[in-house]
């Protein structure tokens, strides 16, 4: 197997980052792997895991000498990560990050980056709403889409090399401008998921709905956005500040499309009503037929007669 670094620096370890540690280790594509974050506890679990060959919770440490550094953090805690490992990096190092708001991370850790370092902000599309050093896992990344957006002067080499290293993984590689994969982000990912977070919640403030009601009946609609609304309070908390202009009018504009389909429904407008579910359902079909879900009844969950059988 081909080695195309000597040393990888993970900063972070969560299911990303460790989702990265799987696949390098399966793959061969360093020689040592070191790994930071400031919990004694993630790291402890990390070297449990044997996710790496060295574990620290320095970040300045890990980076020393490392020829890539990803940065697998909350992207609110990008520019600390940024200030701290600044003065260690190895000059022609490649620094990238994984997070899902782009013009934010650049304008937190470009101003600390040095020089002699390439900075190529990175994110790949691919996750669960699970977190932590035990959520990761071997191909995560494997068929899913992963976005640069490179600064004005990107260092052709450097790049080629770390699209060859996400290709090794398995994703397909996109470019973008920063402000523009915001955009896309907040109507993909971030909007989706606020969605569910409210609607759990809304469930859950709901007088006449217990809390039994709501997990007994989960197995309807409800149940797929349980899943969203599970996903790291942290992570999230962060998308929506440091992305706040793109999902402010992403949300606009879903309040307004959301009004239309009141409207429709308060008037009995069914050829409105069955116009917009057929113009959806198409783009679910589109999605299955691009390769990035299963065509597979509920989604593809296993169920217990299907394990006794």
């Amino acid at each position: 197997m081909t080695v195309q670094f000597d040393r990888i620096a993970l900063i972070g370890i969560g299911l990303i980052g460790s989702s990265l540690a799987h696949d390098i280790k399966r793959l061969g594509l360093a020689k040592e792997v070191v790994i930071a974050t400031r919990s004694a506890e993630t790291l402890k679990r990390a070297e449990e895991l044997e996710l790496g060959d060295r574990y620290t919770t320095s970040s300045a440490e890990a980076v020393k000498d490392a020829d890539l550094v990803i940065v697998s953090v909350p992207v609110g805690a990008s520019e600390a990560v940024a200030k701290e490992i600044a003065g260690s990096l190895k000059p022609g190092a490649i620094v990238t990050d994984v997070g899902s708001t782009k013009a934010s991370v650049i304008a937190q850790m470009q101003p600390h980056m040095p020089g002699n370092v390439h900075f190529i902000p990175g994110h790949p599309l691919a996750g669960t709403e699970k977190s932590g050093p035990d959520a990761g896992f071997p191909g995560l990344f494997a068929g899913r889409w992963c976005i640069f957006t490179p600064l004005a002067g990107t260092d052709e080499t450097a790049l080629k090399a770390l699209s060859r290293f996400w290709e090794t993984l398995g994703s397909k590689i996109d470019v973008m401008d920063p402000e523009h994969h915001d955009k896309v982000l907040a109507i993909v990912s971030h909007l989706p998921h606020l969605i569910a977070f409210n609607i759990v919640g809304t469930a859950d403030d709901l007088g006449t709905v217990t809390e039994s009601e709501v997990i007994k009946y989960s197995a309807s609609g409800f149940r797929d956005f349980t899943r969203l609304a599970s996903s790291d309070p942290t992570m999230w908390r962060d998308v929506c500040l440091h992305n706040k202009d793109a999902i402010l009018e992403m949300l606009a504009r879903f309040s307004e499309d959301l009004a239309y389909l009141q409207r429709a429904i308060r008037w009995g407008e069914g050829d409105k009503i069955f116009d917009l579910f057929t113009r959806t359902r198409a783009i679910r079909r589109s999605i299955i037929e691009a390769g990035q879900d299963v065509d597979a009844p509920d989604f593809g969950r296993p169920h217990t007669l299907d394990k006794k059988g």
